[in-house]
């Protein structure tokens, strides 16, 4: 019995593993971090201290040094030039996105969430389409667009940047994997039992259930249209109608006649990313929750 049970010497000892210094591993992390922020921040900053120059003051000093302080000066310059067509560009530009970020959003809901639930012959097949859609650039598109709104008499028009907007391959491919993650199966045929309509099912549970995911798809949605430049550069010749990317652009243009221009186009370009930093702080518990669902799948 005592042999049986006594088993000393009858293994290697188990190797004994250096001891790890808590905190040594991850400095070099935080270093790389360091640097990656402040690469990615450092046209902000030169962003922000230039706005506050005056005109004389951005081509004498140095970039990324600031001078006296002119952003209130720059600012009412900003918001009086032309009539206040800089505000109108920034009303187009919240037009442009807010509205077509949501009814693309929806759109991709609904696709994504029939994609999904319901199984019919070809589903694949339309889905792998609609995947091939994200692949293709926006400016391989704009072309054939201007060809078919022009075909309509409808180039200079808000219809003709707004429509294109409300299209988003990547929202239903998004919306689709959300819908799969998010909605069981059984809670459906439970809804169905009790007497919902598809309609009701979808608006009274499927969007409940898929909100942090399409409040993801929203803020793709309204940056990628707040920052789209070239459909809006072919559709519209009216500056009325221009967003602010392309209003900025055609003061950029100006800048060898009227240099004053380069400091307003420097300030509208900072007061621009103000709206895409308040929806990122407003949505970003959704965002972030939404981000977290999806990489699961």
């Amino acid at each position: 019995m005592t042999l049986l049970t006594r088993t000393e010497g009858a293994h290697a000892p188990a190797p004994v593993r250096p001891r790890r210094i808590p905190g040594l591993s991850t400095v070099p992390v935080f270093v790389f971090m360091a640097l990656v922020a402040g690469y990615m921040l450092l046209p902000v900053y030169w962003l922000l201290v230039s706005a506050t120059k005056s005109q004389s003051d951005l081509v004498s000093t140095p970039g990324l040094l600031p001078a006296d302080w002119h952003l209130g000066e720059n600012l009412g310059s900003l918001f009086a030039q032309q009539d206040g067509v800089y505000a109108r560009w920034l009303v187009n530009s919240l037009a442009y996105a807010g509205a077509g970020a949501a009814v693309g959003t929806l759109l991709a809901a609904m696709a994504g969430y029939a994609l999904a639930v319901y199984r019919f012959k070809g589903r694949e097949a339309v889905f792998s389409v609609i995947l091939g859609g994200v692949l293709v650039p926006a400016t391989a598109l704009a072309l054939p667009l201007f060809l078919l709104f022009a075909e309509a008499d409808a180039t200079n028009t808000f219809w003709s940047v707004f429509l294109p907007s409300v299209v988003s391959p990547f929202g239903v491919y998004l919306s689709r994997i959300f819908a799969t993650a998010s909605i069981p199966e059984e809670v459906i045929e439970a809804a169905r039992i009790d007497g919902a309509g598809e309609w009701r099912i979808f608006r009274s549970i499927a969007l409940r259930m898929m909100s942090p995911a399409l409040v993801t798809v929203f803020l793709f949605q309204f940056v990628v249209i707040w920052n789209n430049f070239l459909l809006p550069l072919i559709m519209l010749q009216d500056e009325r109608l221009y967003p602010v990317t392309l209003g900025l652009f055609t003061w950029q243009s100006q800048t060898s006649r009227m240099p004053e221009l380069q400091t307003l186009t420097l300030v509208g370009a900072l007061v621009s990313v103000v709206p895409i930093v308040i929806t990122f702080l407003l949505l970003q518990r959704y965002w972030r929750a939404g981000l977290a669902a999806g990489a699961v799948k």
